[in-house]
């Protein structure tokens, strides 16, 4: 089944008119993104844009031999000339199937948000499924025995989507997942492709010609990444944006409860409306459990205050103890956490600061903890695929 993306934005397109923001300034020439639509082995059409003629034949097609025109949402754009020839485009009501002429079966899928999914089976038996903007299927309750080999959908604005059709396998690891309907609060350039790669996902220009079922290499997504930063940097919203696409999450907090410090609660819950519902939370410090079981992803957040609870129960705060045995025994901690890591089979994500960048601490206990943490974050780092520096919110990738 061939697929050519005619556009891969939003509606109203990328760069969108008038609009002064530094994606859309930076979406000129080839990364400029009409509104997406899809033409399937020349006879189906999904989505009919403005300008679909001319983008069709740009990438050396033409829409004469369209059958059927499907339509995913309402159109509220600017007003779409249908070219000469062209069937009426339709939405199919959800559940219903249809087969084309070209041999094509066409189910129309329900949305959780205003829209109609399509699933495209060709004569070859190659599925693609496509999403509208802004949705996701309604009702996956049923399991997929068989992923689909292509899904072209909305992964910037809806990763919760995406993680549900893993968790139920209509996504597997062989599926070729598209990212389209793009828009200005997706970043640009090099810095999509690593989101989207974090993702499980691509992007591809407009124009491009795609075979669904032909094999091509799905992005790996590093299994352990360190993301550190400075305070208030971004780091964490980071290093959750990584796993928003994984159908489970395990959310390691290690910073616990604080008796009578509401600015602490009030910091944790901001940390916990950020996070998807599906997550599970976890408050403690015993990583090294978790690292050496199977199960889902962990998002680790954060090494800073693992390692204050650490020298907490080695004494390291008080200068005597710590010549005394402590500085052994927190290395012996060190050691087994990194241990750890190695070896896991999970999927790791793990927040750290900087804090060797700043004011040199006062006391010798404030050194030593910045001194512990450089040598602990170099450590962990030595064991991930990835490392993360964030700085200002913008990622910048050190290893991987």
């Amino acid at each position: 089944m061939e697929l050519t993306l005619l556009g891969t934005g939003a509606p109203l397109g990328l760069p969108r008119p008038d609009c002064p923001c530094a994606v859309c300034a930076l979406s000129r020439g080839d990364r400029a993104r009409a509104a997406t639509s899809l033409l399937v082995d020349g006879a189906l059409l999904l989505d009919l844009t403005p300008g679909a003629a001319l983008a069709a034949a740009r990438s050396g097609h033409s829409l004469v031999g369209v059958r059927q025109v499907l339509l995913t949402h309402p159109h509220d754009g600017p007003a779409v000339e249908v070219p000469a020839g062209l069937p009426t485009a339709v939405r199919v009501p959800d559940g219903r199937e249809l087969t084309l002429i070209s041999g094509h079966r066409v189910r129309a899928l329900a949305m959780d948000a205003p829209g109609t999914g399509y699933e495209v089976t060709s004569t070859d038996g190659e599925r693609l499924l496509y999403l509208p903007p802004g949705g996701a299927p309604a009702g996956l309750g049923e399991t997929h025995s068989t992923p689909y080999d292509m899904v072209v959908a909305d992964v910037t604005g809806r990763p919760d989507g995406l993680a549900r059709l893993r968790a139920t396998g209509a996504v597997g690891a062989s599926t070729d997942v598209i990212a389209v309907h793009l828009d200005h609060d997706a970043p640009a350039g090099a810095e999509l492709d690593r989101r989207l790669a974090a993702a499980g996902a691509r992007a591809v220009p407009d124009g491009s010609t795609l075979y669904v079922g032909e094999y091509h290499a799905v992005p790996d997504v590093p299994r352990r990444t360190l993301v550190t930063g400075g305070a208030r940097s971004g780091k964490s919203v980071e290093a959750e944006r990584r796993l928003e696409t994984f159908p489970e999450v395990v959310y390691v907090a290690t910073g616990g409860i604080r008796e009578g410090d509401p600015e602490w609660a009030h910091r944790i819950g901001l940390h916990r409306e950020r996070r998807p519902g599906s997550w599970r939370t976890e408050e403690t410090c015993d990583l090294v459990p978790l690292l050496r079981e199977d199960g889902p992803a962990l998002l680790v957040d954060c090494l800073s205050l693992w390692l204050t609870d650490a020298m907490d129960r080695v004494g390291a705060w008080d200068d005597e103890t710590w010549r005394n045995g402590g500085r052994e025994a927190l290395g012996e901690r060190v050691a087994e956490l990194v241990a750890a890591v190695r070896g896991t089979t999970r999927t790791v994500v793990a927040v750290t600061n900087e804090v060797g960048s700043g004011v040199v601490p006062a006391t010798p206990s404030g050194r030593r903890f910045r001194d512990e943490l450089g040598r602990l974050n170099a450590a962990f780092g030595d064991e991930c695929e990835q490392v993360v520096l964030v700085v200002a919110g913008q990622p910048l990738v050190l290893r991987g």
